[in-house]
């Protein structure tokens, strides 16, 4: 396959992926690998390989083709791919909680010589080392590499490089317990997306969305969060990003304990992991959690009392009773009392997913 025929491959993945069909764009990109003697080819398709793992969580898939990446690099003999290459490294290493040797990977970015792509990637550097250093919980290195990251960001007019230290800052300052700081930084990723977004990965906004549920519970408000985190999940569902949605999972777990309805809290965790592996198509998973999900109903007493089919299986008008039994709306109850119940659609899967 030659150079031509590569790039043209490496575009059509590129579309593909971003169409959200990405097994499809994986396939092509690793045919292009496969059959491709394209140095610069293959070193991009790499990139696009390790990005691609990464949203999906696959991340010893993400280290197995950045170390690939890094001997293309030193084949074709060039600093900037070489502190690419090893970004790349680091990033892979920081999302398996590997924060020592991110550390290591990134002092070695850090440690080539001049390189014209350092002033764009030194940044990123610096927040894949603050990430590092606040996994490892040093919380002073974690926010000298953060005002690091952001002075290449602001000197550099990099929107999304400052997007992206806004979400980190607010994660350590969530750890640190200062709520007010966790949740003003992803605010202002969240203008940050506005203002300068239009063209970016959708994933940005799901990130600072998350960042300020995350920040609204811990200040207590709850609705709030709830808002936020919903918007998120959605985002991530939509494009895939399996790690955000498990992020999402955590955080609707918390805003319901936070609540106190823990039963609810069960209800929707399960719809949400049910969807996930539905889209997945991971069948053992997915029949695992709707019968969990049943169970849930079981035990929370959410079923028709005419029909005895489950309340919350699905999308459904209800009413109920004045002695608090409830019913699908189907069923025009007993001489057609139409009362709409203290347990309304609010219970249904699509509110509860």
């Amino acid at each position: 396959m030659g150079q031509d025929q590569t790039k043209q491959q490496i575009e059509k993945g590129l579309q593909l992926y971003q169409s959200n069909q990405t097994e499809k764009a994986l396939q092509v990109w690793m045919k292009v690998l496969e059959k491709s003697s394209d140095l610069m080819g293959r070193f991009r398709v790499l990139g696009c390989l390790v990005t691609a793992h990464s949203e999906m969580g696959r991340y010893k898939e993400m280290l197995k083709f950045a170390v690939v990446q890094i001997d293309t690099a030193r084949e074709l003999e060039d600093a900037d791919f070489l502190l690419e290459s090893y970004l790349n490294l680091a990033r892979s290493n920081e999302k398996l909680c590997e924060f020592h040797k991110t550390i290591s990977y990134c002092k070695t970015c850090l440690g080539l010589p001049g390189t014209r792509a350092g002033a764009q990637l030194g940044g990123q550097v610096s927040l894949s080392m603050g990430n590092a250093f606040l996994g490892l919980s040093v919380f002073q290195k974690a926010l000298e590499s953060f005002e690091k990251a952001l002075r290449y960001a602001h000197n550099n007019d990099d929107a999304m490089l400052e997007c992206r230290v806004c979400c980190s800052l607010g994660s350590f300052y969530a750890q640190v317990k200062d709520y007010e700081k966790a949740l003003f930084f992803p605010c202002k990723a969240a203008e940050l997306v506005n203002d300068y977004g239009k063209g970016w990965s959708l994933k940005y906004r799901a990130m600072s969305q998350y960042h300020m549920a995350v920040a609204y519970r811990l200040l207590g408000h709850l609705g709030s969060a709830m808002e936020c985190c919903e918007e998120s999940m959605k985002i991530a569902l939509q494009h895939g990003d399996r790690p955000l949605q498990a992020l999402c999972l955590l955080c609707f777990a918390d805003i319901h304990r936070s609540r106190g309805d823990l039963e609810l809290s069960q209800l929707k965790l399960h719809c949400l992991s049910e969807s996930i592996y539905r889209s997945k198509g991971l069948q053992r998973e997915l029949r695992a959690h709707v019968v969990r999900f049943h169970e849930c109903v079981e035990e929370t007493e959410l079923y028709c009392g005419l029909c005895g089919e489950s309340i919350g299986e699905k999308n459904s008008r209800l009413q109920a009773l004045p002695c608090s039994h409830i019913f699908h709306l189907r069923w025009g109850l007993l001489g057609g009392w139409t009362g709409v119940g203290r347990v309304s659609a609010g219970h249904s899967r699509a509110q509860l997913a």
